[in-house]
C-alpha cells in the first residue's frame, strides 16, 4: 500500500515538473527549496501516519491472535474492513497533501493551479482503489480466519458491484478524464501547445493507467474467480463423494456463496450419516423407500418368504459367559446373518433378542422371494458352522403378508404381519429338536425355482403350536432328515406333530 502511494506521489510530481505542456517550455521550471522542503516533510509525515495507522489495525488483530478463540465483534469488524479503512486514510492523506501541493505550484505557476488539482484528484482515486484491493489481498488469510471462527456478516465487506465500480472509476474512468482534461485544455487555451509535448503527455498518460487498469483488473478478478475456482475444485470433490469446505475470506456476495456451499456440504454430510444410521437401524431398502416415498402409517398386500432364525441354549449361556462374551458371540451371530440375507437380496427386519427375522419381497418386490429365502436357509446354516459351539433353528415360510409401517405418528417401524411369519417362527422351534436345524413349509418349495426344489426333500404333514392347518415340512436333502432319523436336544411337545398327523 505504501508502494501504491508513494508511486502515485512521484508520478504527479514528475507529470505536473516535466510532462504537462506549458508555454513556454515543459512544465514547472522554477524551482523553489521552500516549496521542496515542505513538500519532503509532508511525504514524511504521510508516512509516519499509514505506518500508527496499520500498527493501530495490527494491535487488535495481534491481541486477538495471542488470545485465540473466536474474535470479538471489533476484532472481527477490522480484520474485514482494515484494508478498506487503511485506504481511507490514504485517501485522507492525498487530499491534503494535495491541496498543499497546488498552493504550492500555485505560488510558482498560477496557470498550473487547475491541471495540477485535476492531476492530484485523478492520481489520488487510482491510488485509493489500488491501495484497497492490494490490502485485502493481503489480508485475506487474517480475513478468512475471522469469517471461520466468528459469525459471518456481510456488512463487514464491499459488495461486488462496489468493487467493479472501484474498478470501472480506476481503470476506465480516471484514464477517460485525464485524456479529456488534456484535449480540453488545448482547445480551450490561447496558446498552442507543440504537439510533441502534447503527444508525450497523452502517450505517458495513457501508458500509466493502462498499467493501473491492469493491476485494478487483476486484483478485482482474483477476488471473484480465485473463490470460484476454488468453489468449482470443491463441488467436483463433492461429486466424488468427499466432505470438503472451502474457506471464508469475503463478506460480500462471494462469501456468501462460500458460506452456503459450507453449510450445504455440512447439511449434505448430516444428512449421509442420518441416512446410514437410518438404514443400517431398518435395513437399506427401507430407507431408500422411505426418503424416497416418504413415511405413512399402514402397509400393503405383499407375497413375501420369511426366515426365521434363533439360537439354541443363548439363556444359559447368557448366565453362565461374561456379559462382553455374550455380546461378542451375538454380534459375531448377527453379522453372519446380515451377510448372508444381504447377499440373497433379503433384509433383516428385526433383531429380538437372540432371533432374527429375514424378509425376502418386502419392501422391494421380487418373484423369487421363495427361492431367495431357501437358498439363504441353506446358506446360513453352513456359514454359522464356522461358530464352534453354536446351535440354530432355521424356519423359512411364505405367503401373503401385510408390509408397512406400524405404530403410531411418533414412534413406527417397518415390518410384515401375516401367517407366514408365525408359521416361519414355529418350523424354527421345531427346527431346534431336528437334525440340520433347517425346516421349510412345502408351500415356500413349491413356489422356488426347479434348480432349488432339487435341494430339498419334503417330509411329514404336522401341527404347529397356534395353527389350525397342518404344515409339510421340507429340508434340504443334506441333513439327515426324515423318517428314522428323529435325533431330539430335549423333549418335545406332543401337539407340535402326532401320528394322526402323519401322512
Amino acid at each position: 500500500m505504501m508502494v501504491a502511494n508513494g508511486a502515485g506521489a512521484a508520478f504527479v510530481f514528475s507529470f505536473i515538473r516535466y510532462v504537462l505542456p506549458t508555454t513556454p517550455g515543459p512544465g514547472l521550471i522554477v524551482e523553489s527549496k521552500v516549496s521542496e522542503l515542505a513538500l519532503a516533510v509532508y511525504l514524511g509525515f504521510s508516512g509516519v501516519v499509514i505506518l500508527g495507522t496499520s500498527i493501530v489495525i495490527l494491535r487488535y488483530l495481534l491481541r486477538w491472535y495471542v488470545r485465540g478463540g473466536p474474535p470479538t465483534k471489533r476484532e472481527q469488524f477490522v480484520a474485514m474492513r482494515g484494508p478498506l479503512l487503511q485506504a481511507f486514510v490514504h485517501l485522507l492523506l492525498w487530499a491534503v497533501g494535495g491541496v498543499l501541493f497546488v498552493v504550492l505550484v500555485g505560488r510558482e505557476m498560477p496557470e498550473l493551479v487547475a491541471a495540477t488539482f485535476v492531476t492530484v484528484f485523478l492520481a489520488a482515486v487510482v491510488v485509493f482503489g489500488l491501495s484497497y484491493l492490494v490490502g485485502e489481498q493481503a489480508m485475506r488469510p487474517i480475513a478468512a480466519k475471522a469469517l471461520a471462527l466468528g459469525v459471518f456478516d456481510r456488512r463487514f465487506a464491499p459488495s461486488v458491484r462496489l468493487r467493479m465500480s472501484l474498478g470501472w472509476v480506476t481503470g476506465t474512468l480516471v484514464p477517460a478524464v485525464g485524456i479529456t482534461f488534456l484535449s480540453a485544455t488545448q482547445l480551450s487555451t490561447p496558446h498552442m501547445y507543440a504537439p510533441r509535448s502534447f503527444a508525450w503527455a497523452v502517450l505517458i498518460v495513457s501508458v500509466v493507467m493502462m498499467m493501473a487498469a491492469l493491476l485494478t483488473t487483476m486484483l478485482l478478478a482474483g477476488q471473484v474467480s480465485t473463490p470460484l475456482r476454488e468453489l468449482t475444485k470443491s463441488v467436483t470433490d463433492a461429486h466424488q463423494g468427499d466432505d470438503v469446505q472451502v474457506d471464508v475470506y469475503d463478506g460480500s456476495e462471494v462469501g456468501l456463496l462460500q458460506v452456503g456451499f459450507n453449510r450445504m456440504m455440512a447439511d449434505s454430510a448430516e444428512r449421509r450419516v442420518l441416512r446410514q444410521l437410518f438404514g443400517q437401524h431398518v435395513g437399506e431398502d427401507v430407507a431408500r423407500q422411505a426418503l424416497q416415498f416418504g413415511t405413512e402409517l399402514g402397509g400393503e398386500t405383499r407375497f413375501v418368504a420369511v426366515l426365521f432364525v434363533d439360537l439354541v441354549g443363548s439363556t444359559k449361556a447368557a448366565s453362565t459367559m461374561q456379559p462382553a462374551e455374550v455380546v461378542a458371540m451375538l454380534n459375531q451371530f448377527f453379522n453372519i446373518v446380515i451377510g448372508v440375507v444381504k447377499r440373497h437380496g433379503g433384509f433383516v427386519n428385526k433383531f429380538v433378542g437372540d432371533e432374527a427375522l429375514a424378509v425376502f419381497g418386502a419392501p422391494l418386490y421380487r418373484a423369487d422371494a421363495p427361492t431367495a429365502a431357501l437358498s439363504a436357509a441353506r446358506e446360513l446354516r453352513a456359514e454359522l458352522d464356522s461358530m464352534p459351539g453354536v446351535r440354530v433353528g432355521i424356519g423359512v415360510s411364505s405367503g401373503t403378508v401385510v408390509a408397512g409401517n406400524i405404530g403410531s405418528a411418533e414412534r413406527f417401524e417397518y415390518t410384515v404381519i401375516g401367517d407366514p411369519v408365525n408359521e416361519a417362527a414355529r418350523l424354527t422351534e421345531l427346527a431346534k429338536k431336528r437334525p440340520g436345524n433347517v425346516l421349510a413349509s412345502s408351500f415356500t418349495v413349491y413356489y422356488a425355482s426347479e434348480e432349488e426344489q432339487e435341494q430339498w426333500e419334503l417330509g411329514e404333514l404336522v401341527g404347529l403350536r397356534g395353527r389350525t392347518r397342518l404344515t409339510q415340512l421340507a429340508w434340504p436333502r443334506n441333513s439327515q432328515f426324515g423318517p428314522g432319523h428323529d435325533e431330539f436336544d430335549g423333549p418335545m411337545d406332543s401337539s407340535s406333530f402326532s401320528d394322526a398327523q402323519m401322512r
